[in-house]
Parts: structure tokens; sequence; C-alpha cells
């Protein structure tokens, strides 16, 4: 696994290219040129039929991949399924925390592929988790389910980076950590919940964040993506 000081400045963007088909994908591909060089594929283009299709193309033009299908079944299952996908030019795939076995036999499957537990979703907060009988903190319950899927075997972890200040008091550097809901700042006007600026999540131990709306929506997307990049090395120094 790669430290922290030894990812691309460019790698720690990921851009979620949730679009629904190939046609919609392959224009923000062209339109983000090089200002992109890893991004997150997910359940709308699976659902649209071309997933794999747009997998193939992100890996012919050199992108990076991220394999966001969340998977969350019986061990067996999501062993199959992980086992499968590891075969295919992909670097991360989540798989949702929830039992030790499943994430485990996840672990198990894995092979060259990097996967990353979903703690609570950026569009959770404590009002969401009491509503689905989960007590306490969100950041409590992510601390929780990280140390989980650590002691399973699992590379990383997707978590708000509002979590990380205390994620690594408690777990450390070792897990990779992955913050989707990164917003510039201003008034929010979408359904994240738990967000933070780029300077912020870096400054707070993030390892990747994963930029949607605030590029797909900016007057001019490449700018924003290389401005994103930009504030990612000060950040880091």
């Amino acid at each position: 696994m790669s430290t922290r000081s030894e990812i691309a400045v460019r790698d720690r963007l990921i851009f979620a290219l949730d679009v629904p088909n190939r046609a919609e994908a392959l224009a923000w591909i062209d339109r983000l040129g090089e200002s992109v060089a890893f991004y997150k594929i997910g359940l709308e283009l699976l659902s649209g039929g071309d997933w794999f299709h747009v997998l193939d193309e992100l890996a012919k033009r050199g992108k990076k991949i991220f394999a966001d299908l969340k998977f969350h079944d019986v061990p067996a299952t999501v062993a199959g399924a992980v086992r499968g996908l590891a075969q295919r030019p992909v670097t991360f795939a989540t798989v949702h925390c929830d039992s030790r076995a499943m994430l485990e036999a996840a672990a198990a499957a894995k092979g060259p592929l990097q996967l990353l537990a979903v703690t609570v979703l950026t569009s959770n907060d404590a009002n969401d988790l009491a509503a689905l009988g989960v007590a306490g903190d969100p950041a409590d319950v992510v601390i929780e389910r990280a140390r989980l899927a650590q002691i399973a075997g699992i590379d990383g972890v997707v978590c708000s980076g509002a979590d990380l200040p205390r994620l690594r008091d408690a777990l450390g550097r070792d897990l990779l950590t992955v913050c989707p809901g990164i917003r510039p700042a201003g008034p929010k006007t979408d359904d994240q919940k738990r967000t933070v600026e780029v300077p912020t999540a870096f400054a707070q131990g993030a390892d990747y964040i994963v930029v949607g709306r605030p590029i797909r929506n900016a007057p001019d997307p490449r700018a924003a993506a290389e401005a994103i990049v930009q504030q990612i090395g000060q950040a880091l120094g």
C-alpha cells in the first residue's frame, strides 16, 4: 500500500463520474482531459448498462478507477463479487462495513484490488443514524466500523473529512482514507450534510477526496478540477 507521501498530488482528486450512460461519461472524460487522473464509477452508470464499457475506456486512457459499488451481502457472495472485480484494472472498490465475516471474506478475495469500507455516508447525520437504530455520534460510529475493517484486513475507509481527526487519533495512519462530500465554501444546496473544504480534508488526514457536483456544475469544469489539484498541493506543502 502506498504511503501518503508517495501518492501523486493529481491522483488524490477522484472525480465522481455519476452519469447514466457511456456517451455522457466519455464527454466528461474528454472535457476534463489531463486535469483528472482518477475516476469513480458507481451505481448510476451500472444501472444504465454501460459500466464495464466505461471502465475499459478509462483503463485504455491510462486513468485510475474507483469502482464504487458498495458490496453488501452474505460473505460468499461478496467474496465472489470482489474476486471477479479484482480481475479488472481497478484500483479501489467499496464494500459496506457490516459483519466481520463479510469483510474478511472480501479481504481474502481481493488480490491486488484495494478495498475501502464505507463507514457512515456523508448524507447521514446523527438523526439519520438514530432513525436506523444506531446510537452515538457519527464520528464514534465511523471509528467503530473502521476498527472492524482494519481488523478484517480491509485497506481503507470511506468517511467524511469531518470524522478524520478523531479517526486518525484512534487508529493511526495505516488505513487509507477516501473522503467524499467535499464542498467549497458557501451555502450547501444538495443532500450532503457532513462536508468539509479541500484544504481542511487534507489538513485532517485525507489521502484522497471524491468530488462530483462542484466540478460538474462549475462554469469551467476543467479549471475547477485544476484549482482543486492546486489546493491539494498547497495543503500538503
